[in-house]
Formats: C-alpha cells, sequence, structure tokens
C-alpha cells in the first residue's frame, strides 16, 4: 500500500515538524518534501518511494539513526 501525499503531510504534522525539518531527519531536501505533500512534480505525479516511507516509520518510532546494527533514537 502506497502513502498519499494527504498521508505524508498527516505524518509530519503529527510529528509537530515543519516542511525544513521533516526534510532534515529523512535526508531530503525541503521541495521534495513539498513535492511529496502536492502529489506532484512539474506538472508530473510523483510517488513517495518505499525507502521514504520506511523512514517516515522510523521516525515515528523514534529511530533517528541507524548504522546496520543498532538504532539510535532521538535523545
Amino acid at each position: 500500500m502506497l502513502m498519499s501525499p494527504k498521508q505524508f503531510r498527516r505524518w509530519r504534522k503529527s510529528l509537530g515538524l515543519k516542511q525544513k525539518e521533516a526534510a532534515e531527519l529523512l535526508g531530503l531536501k525541503k521541495r521534495m518534501i513539498q513535492y511529496y505533500e502536492k502529489g506532484e512534480r512539474d506538472g508530473k505525479e510523483i510517488k513517495i518511494p518505499k525507502y521514504v516511507r520506511l523512514a517516515c516509520y522510523a521516525v515515528g518510532m523514534g529511530i533517528h539513526e541507524f548504522d546496520g546494527e543498532k538504532s539510535r533514537e532521538k535523545n
């Protein structure tokens, strides 16, 4: 199941994040956050990639770093 632009925006707002903050946590540019929330880029539909959806889940669970062996939660 894909994450819709509306669900992506709801995820960000539920964590109290501004677009810039969400971009920093996900390792993206603020502009990509805007595209994902709008659901399009340059008039073409854009889908939220699986790796971004998984990163959203991790951030939502409080995980902000992962080195391949152990995760580090937000302090």
